[in-house]
């Protein structure tokens, strides 16, 4: 069941509370936009399987229910299992209370035993089947010797079995025993046997104890069937508080051990596709095995594996397809298959000194039934899990593409998704150039030491260059063996036993070569196979779209580049039309650019600020020569056409996109402080910021300046006349940042050494 914590009038915990009460075996899965740790922990105290936050992937939904649901579902196995269990057992009790009420007993042909003592506890009858089970040869065996003839035990099959509790002795006092439980075991029994002794008093007519009568009946078979059920009970118990397919291989062989007494036990797998077999986990005398590789069909467990059929053998060194290395003692052993779906997955194993019975093998065949089945599920489940982690894994990759244009930066991520999802000890980038045609060392993860690996090589040169030059993928199994001498030499650095190179292609071009380095012999499945290709196809698309990246920045540079150079052209020539001291443009460009800078604008302003002041008298071209190169005083008529260059200039220049952020200047460097400007008249801080940095700038430069009818003025009356008009013509901030820093100071500095 789905439910949120907060839902109207009902809240989910009362939800979960009413479950837990009416149907405990329902597991809540809570989905809460208002998550907290004390919110999580409260659910999960009441009993919630799983706590999940708004927002959530879907897919992490549906992972949470696919678990519940296979939790219920191996829950309603247990059930299953139990009902069975306690069904058969409520059976075999209500046969044998049957049993005991017989009140005529078989003697020489019967299969139980019986027994009759008189009041001194001699025998005086004893059939062949209490022979058989208690060891009687004789009948005159005294009763308080019967313990130690017999090999009688309490239940736990340790302790001695007390004369005084023997159910013979309890008759022969007047007590009626049903179904009391030994085990017996001397040397016509060695392995025992398990017997339910039911004892009745003989008396005389006036009712004084006379002895005793007791039968004792076999019961192995059902304790052997109990205990079957009790194991298969304890496995899959213990299979459940499993949380991954290692700790169930754990628990599998820690009940073999136990449930069997064996010695030794071992999991056999076979591995999907290859049809060889690995020996997964090992425990007791042959822990040495685990990770121990088998052939397809090479010994014991491939014959099993493939014919499905169990193996039992009392003394294993008499066979010589007993392939492991030494029993280690065990001299019996039993091998059974692995099913699941009538497909043999894989072999259980179990070893000891004395011989394995068949309910032996037949409890072993169970268990390695219910293992199969549970190790299948588990297997899917990790599966899923890992699937979804690799779908994770690119979509973090997408999302290092998508979020940074440093490429460093998405192959660093891409590297850390390789070598954690791929399970890997070492990877590198190599980049080609496509000017030199090399490949060049971009960034690597796991290496002891980067001087291990070459800075660059060319196309065809060692693996790399050939997988790259071949567009083709180049796998060496063991590198000591393989045909590259600079593999070799990485490899016994490094230690390295494996290496993939595999060419990273983008729209039909080279892009460069992953290289994947493991210490241990890599064994890749199609799946693994399947997530690198994909993994290299990320990171190809990352190195084209970095690329393509790259040459747009360049592109679009070299365009800026000449842009600014077209405006600065722009500007000569109009410092030669209107006959401005020589460089008037651009000094008071660069004059603006330091006084903007001292005022706080940041870098992206001061580009349009620059662009601005260079084409600040642009509007100047829509003047007649007549009036703008007039030797003397202006009429009132031509100050009127001359005083509408800014207008000019914003005709000229606003359907422009590129040059529209900087117009504040052209359009307005002309207005002043108090008003009195042109062409609109402009106030205060109505005039942009721009202009009024550039009107400062502007005046100090043609003060400073020599003209043809007077010459520059002193620094000194310059900065006079300027804070004369701070407030009237200029604004008062603009002045006194310009004067208080000496603004002018560098500009001026730069430009005398320049000349």
């Amino acid at each position: 069941m789905i439910t949120d914590i907060m839902m109207g009038a009902v809240s989910g915990f009362d939800v979960m509370n009413h479950i837990s009460t009416h149907t405990p075996e329902t597991l809540v899965i809570v989905i809460t936009g208002y998550a907290s740790t004390e919110s999580a922990i409260e659910a999960i105290r009441r009993g919630a399987y799983d706590y999940i936050a708004k927002p959530f992937d879907v897919e992490m939904l549906e992972a949470s229910v696919k678990r519940a649901l296979e939790k219920i579902q191996l829950q309603r196995e247990v059930r299953r299992y139990t009902a069975e269990l306690e069904e058969r057992a409520q059976a075999l009790a209500r046969s044998e209370q049957a049993l005991r009420r017989q009140t005529r007993i078989l003697q020489e042909s019967m299969g139980d035993g019986l027994v009759i003592v008189d009041a001194q506890g001699r025998i005086s009858f004893c059939n062949p089947a209490a022979e058989r089970f208690l060891n009687l040869e004789t009948t005159d065996l005294p009763l308080e010797e019967w313990p130690d003839r017999s090999g009688l035990y309490l239940p736990d099959t340790l302790t001695p079995y007390p004369i005084e509790e023997h159910p013979l002795v309890r008759a022969m006092q007047g007590e009626a025993v049903d179904a009391a439980e030994m085990f017996v075991r001397h040397k016509q029994v060695p392995d025992g046997l398990w017997l339910s002794v039911t004892a009745r008093p003989l008396t005389d007519d006036a009712g004084r104890p006379q002895g005793g009568v007791a039968v004792f009946r076999d019961m192995t078979s059902r304790k052997q069937r109990e205990q079957e059920l009790e194991s298969l009970v304890t496995v899959t118990k213990a299979l459940c508080t499993a949380s991954s397919r290692t700790e169930m291989e754990v628990v599998i062989l820690e009940q073999l051990l136990h449930l069997l007494k064996a010695e030794g036990a071992a999991l056999v797998m076979q591995k999907p596709g290859s049809g060889e077999a690995v020996i997964e986990l090992a425990g007791g005398k042959w822990s040495c095995w685990t990770g121990k590789r088998l052939a397809v069909g090479e010994g014991i467990s491939g014959h099993v594996i493939a014919t499905g059929q169990a193996y039992v053998h009392h003394n294993v060194y008499e066979d010589p397809h007993f392939t492991y290395d030494g029993p280690n003692g065990c001299r019996a052993v039993a091998c059974v298959p692995l099913v699941e779906h009538n497909q043999t997955i894989g072999a259980l194993w179990v070893g000891r000194k004395t011989p394995i019975t068949p309910d032996e093998v037949h409890l072993l065949t169970t268990i390695g039934n219910v293992a199969a089945n549970a190790l299948h599920r588990a297997t899917l489940y990790e599966q899923t899990q890992q699937r979804l982690q690799r779908l994770n894994a690119l979509r973090n990759i997408d999302m290092a593409i998508t979020a940074s244009l440093d490429l460093r930066v998405t192959l660093n991520v891409f590297l850390d998704q390789l070598t954690a999802q791929l399970h890997l000890d070492a990877a590198d980038i190599l980049l080609l150039d496509p000017h030199t045609q090399t490949l060049e060392h971009a960034t690597g993860r796991g290496f002891q030491s980067r001087n291990s690996l070459p800075s660059r090589l060319r196309l065809g040169e060692g693996t790399a260059g050939q997988a790259a030059l071949e567009r083709r993928t180049i796998f060496i199994p063991d590198l000591q063996i393989g045909p590259d001498p600079l593999l070799q030499k990485i490899a016994a650095q490094e230690s390295f036993v494996s290496y993939y190179a595999v060419p990273l292609l983008a729209k039909g071009q080279i892009k460069g070569v992953m290289e994947i380095f493991h210490r241990t012999l890599l064994e890749p499945e199609p799946e693994w196979l399947n997530f690198l290709e994909a993994l290299s196809a990320q990171a190809a698309i990352a190195i084209d779209n970095a690329t393509l990246f790259d040459e747009l920045q360049r592109s679009n540079l070299e365009l800026v580049l000449a842009y600014d150079s077209t405006l600065e052209g722009w500007s000569r020539a109009l410092d030669l039309r209107d006959q401005e001291t020589e460089g008037h443009t651009q000094r008071v460009t660069d004059l603006t650019i330091h006084l903007a800078r001292a005022m706080g604008i940041n870098n992206g302003e001061l580009i349009h600020i620059r662009r601005g002041a260079l084409l600040h008298d642009i509007g100047k071209m829509g003047i007649p020569d007549h009036i703008l190169r007039k030797p003397g005083p202006l009429s009132a008529e031509e100050w009127k056409i001359m005083r509408q260059h800014p207008v000019y200039a914003y005709e000229m220049l606003s359907p422009i996109p590129y040059l529209r952020p900087a117009l504040d200047i052209p359009h307005y460097h002309h207005e002043k402080w108090d008003g009195s400007g042109y062409p609109r008249g402009l106030k205060g801080e109505d005039i942009p910021f721009a202009a009024r940095i550039f009107a400062v700038a502007d005046v100090w430069d043609a003060l400073r300046s020599d003209r043809p009818y007077r010459k520059a003025w002193s620094e000194e009356e310059a900065c006079t006349y300027i804070r004369s008009l701070s407030g009237i013509h200029f604004d008062p901030q603009v002045v006194e940042i310009f004067l208080t820093a000496e603004i002018w100071r560098r500009c001026e500095k730069r430009y005398a050494l320049k000349d």
